[in-house]
């Protein structure tokens, strides 16, 4: 496979990168991390460009999104702030509640991340005793005197403490009860409805990205809450959930090459008995070592991207991908932290904060122990067959 790119997909890129340089200047990510959000003159600047120009969000002018072009900007994103930005879940958040949901229910949300740039619906499905393991969901909306009913707890609820909305996954009891199976609707409802109760939780990274426990007891539900488009059921949600597995490999991509330009760009001026630290021989071992790393996440990465933009998906293409790339990026940050020494460990270079970005990326939308559980049949799978 060929990724270099298209002119198209060059001035794709090109257009992200002015926009970083405009906007993503290092002292203003600090803040902005310190902050714990991005300021509404950035995300608006964000969400207009997208939507008067390259189109990656809201799908102008064609039929299906372009996972590639997503990733391409989701990396820039990340290497020029050195950060973990909120337009990852976005894109993700977006997607779900477009299949999920009618267009009824979708154009409001829309209209109003076009006018603010702010995504007005927090997504709900980990829970405590079901993170990895969704299909071990307890949350369920059940009818009680002719009334519907929500219980349950939800945890790591991106933006859960501030936006008005919350899309809650939950087990329909009604609908279980009929077909014996466990069945997932999906709901939209106001975060202050009586009942609901939001807890915010610490973080050691991915500050700008905020989470919450939400807690519902004994929530009433109208029905027009109920999300009624086209996708149904725990299939159809694992699906989107490949794809947030694409975007934060691409987004711990673009910190990883980050946190390598920093690396270089120290190793290049800093010297040390009397020469610079790049010409010793483990630091140009280490910068070696680090850009092969960063050409292999590249690589999974894209092709992951490229093989569902063909309809061409494959589960351990997304497995191997997520397995590797936040784990190796997070060792790129390391040695970036190494090669920088002391100062590498402070506070005063983001390579300390992208370590701890991508270390979480290690846990978000499956486990590395998760993917290794979904690879390995895949794997066993594949090598049947002595003569393939």
């Amino acid at each position: 496979m060929d990724f270099r790119l298209s002119d198209d997909e060059r001035a794709l890129v090109s257009e992200v990168r002015q926009f970083c340089e405009r906007y993503f200047d290092e002292a203003s990510v600090a803040q902005w991390r310190r902050d714990g959000g991005l300021p509404d003159e950035v995300v608006k600047a964000f969400v207009n460009l997208d939507f008067k120009g390259f189109g990656v969000i809201h799908r102008r002018g064609h039929e299906f999104y372009d996972l590639f072009a997503q990733v391409l900007v989701l990396e820039e994103l990340s290497r020029a702030s050195g950060a973990a930005l909120p337009f990852h879940t976005d894109f993700l958040q977006l997607q779900i509640l477009e299949a999920f949901a009618s267009a009824g229910q979708t154009a409001p949300i829309r209209e109003e991340y076009q006018k603010t740039g702010r995504l007005a619906f927090a997504l709900a499905v980990s829970e405590p005793s079901a993170g990895s393991d969704t299909m071990g969901m307890k949350t369920a909306v059940s009818l009680r005197d002719d009334a519907l009913v929500l219980n349950g707890v939800k945890s790591f609820v991106n933006n859960g403490e501030y936006a008005p909305a919350l899309l809650v996954a939950a087990i329909d009891e009604e609908a279980s009860a009929e077909s014996g199976e466990s069945a997932l609707s999906l709901w939209l409802i106001p975060r202050d409805l009586e009942g609901i109760r939001v807890v915010p939780e610490d973080k050691i990274g991915q500050s700008m990205l905020p989470f919450a426990s939400i807690l519902f007891d004994n929530v009433v539900l109208d029905e027009s809450y109920r999300l009624r488009g086209d996708a149904k059921g725990f299939s159809q949600l694992f699906k989107f959930f490949e794809f947030g597995r694409v975007f934060v490999c691409a987004t711990a991509l673009g910190q990883a090459q980050a946190a390598m330009e920093d690396a270089v760009r120290w190793a290049q001026t800093r010297s040390a008995f009397g020469a610079p630290i790049a010409s010793f021989q483990q630091i140009q071992q280490m910068l070696t070592d680090m850009e092969v790393k960063l050409a292999n996440m590249r690589n999974l990465v894209y092709q992951a991207a490229w093989e569902f933009d063909r309809g061409e998906h494959d589960r351990l293409t997304v497995a191997m991908m997520k397995r590797y790339v936040p784990a190796t990026a997070t060792e790129v940050a390391s040695d970036a932290m190494q090669i920088l020494g002391g100062r590498g460990y402070t506070s005063q270079e983001r390579v300390s904060s992208i370590w701890q970005d991508c270390r979480g990326f290690q846990i978000a939308e499956g486990t590395d122990q998760i993917m290794v559980h979904i690879a390995a049949p895949l794997i066993m799978k594949k090598y049947e067959n002595p003569d393939r």
